[in-house]
């Protein structure tokens, strides 16, 4: 909003020619983010205490946690408010870029609030029914998958992924790039939710990722730097820069208030939005075979349910894990909460500058 109100007059003040630079944009986004976050963070808090709007722990995770029961919850109205308000006004919204991340992360962000409604306000056990809330994700995936393949932009590569260690470095799957759409933003916004049950861990691990998916947005943006490295040229990617530094500076911002002991939980309302909003990240860049590796983490936190899973049903209940995700196995195992995340960032930061590494890699 303020690069089209202020740039159109950088002839009467010099200054205002700084908002054609998604650096600065992107630098003032992060920070009125941050500040966002430390302004709302306190008085969301301190209206989830009021009305006694907390999280009920389940029983079945580690001693330890029940603890935490009546912490508030709904923490991710504080995320979105964060990333929105930056990114309303730092980005052009000339492009389409910006209007349909906005509109996937919010769309995601009321899926989760709603489910955090039924399970904290009318305590109804298990939330918004399974079904729908993967209808409503696979909604927010036919939406993205369907305005690729119909976009101009995306004309020469609506069919095409990114693919490292490829000397081609793309492959096309034709009409099945809409339905690998659904499953990245599915898969993606369930992930988070699953890595989201530590303090500090999935919310640490999103800003690690929103960092990569900065950079490889900024790349794909520009001309020079995607000829370079071989990679898909999507003009007026780059302005998914400024939400990701948004998104970068709201999970930091949040992390002040989550970091063990954690003052408030993200809840659905934010464990989904920000995995709708990584997977759309994805899909949008056509670096989708890359979240993989930016977010190994959340990779192996969901195969372990799914390996936890297989390995009861198929094997007479014998279990591979102490307990599933994979944070609580090491809880079991002793190992301190804050260690757990700590240890799962060095992993995450580790995979992001691995997965930076692949774009020259043939």
């Amino acid at each position: 909003m303020l690069y089209h109100l202020l740039y159109p007059l950088r002839e009467m003040f010099f200054g205002f020619n700084v908002f054609r630079y998604i650096s600065f944009r992107s630098a003032s986004a992060a920070i009125l983010a941050l500040l966002i976050s430390f302004y709302v963070g306190p008085k969301v808090i301190e209206f989830m205490r009021k009305r006694q709007i907390g999280e009920e722990i389940d029983t079945d995770l580690p001693e330890r946690h029940q603890a935490k029961t009546g912490t508030p919850t709904f923490g991710g109205v504080i995320i979105l408010i964060s990333i929105v308000i930056p990114t309303i006004l730092f980005a052009r919204w000339d492009t389409v870029f910006t209007k349909i991340i906005l509109f996937v992360t919010v769309f995601m962000g009321a899926i989760g609030f709603f489910d955090d409604y039924l399970k904290v306000i009318r305590k109804v056990p298990k939330g918004l029914i399974g079904r729908y809330k993967l209808a409503g994700q696979i909604t927010a995936g036919l939406f993205v998958g369907l305005l690729i393949w119909f976009s101009p932009i995306y004309a020469e590569f609506q069919s095409q992924t990114f693919i490292p260690f490829s000397k081609a470095n793309v492959i096309d799957l034709s009409i099945f790039i809409i339905p690998l759409a659904v499953l990245v933003l599915t898969s993606t916004s369930n992930s988070v939710n699953l890595t989201d049950g530590l303090d500090g861990l999935a919310v640490g691990l999103v800003g690690i990722a929103a960092l990569a998916w900065a950079a490889i947005s900024y790349i794909t943006g520009r001309v020079d730097y995607s000829s370079y490295l071989n990679i898909m040229y999507l003009p007026g990617a780059g302005e998914l820069t400024v939400f990701c530094a948004a998104m970068l500076g709201a999970c930091l911002g949040f992390l002040w208030f989550n970091s063990h002991p954690a003052q408030i939980f993200m809840g659905d309302v934010g464990s989904l939005s920000l995995g709708g909003a990584l997977g759309t990240l994805a899909i949008l860049t056509k670096k989708e075979v890359l979240l993989l590796v930016i977010g190994g983490v959340f990779v192996a936190e969901t195969l372990s349910v799914i390996l936890q899973v297989l390995s009861y049903k198929y094997r007479g209940g014998k279990r591979i894990f102490k307990m599933a995700p994979l944070h609580h196995h090491f809880e079991l195992m002793g190992t301190p909460e804050t260690k757990i995340v700590v240890r799962f960032w060095i992993i995450g930061i580790l995979l992001l500058l691995f997965s930076l590494s692949l774009f020259k890699v043939r």
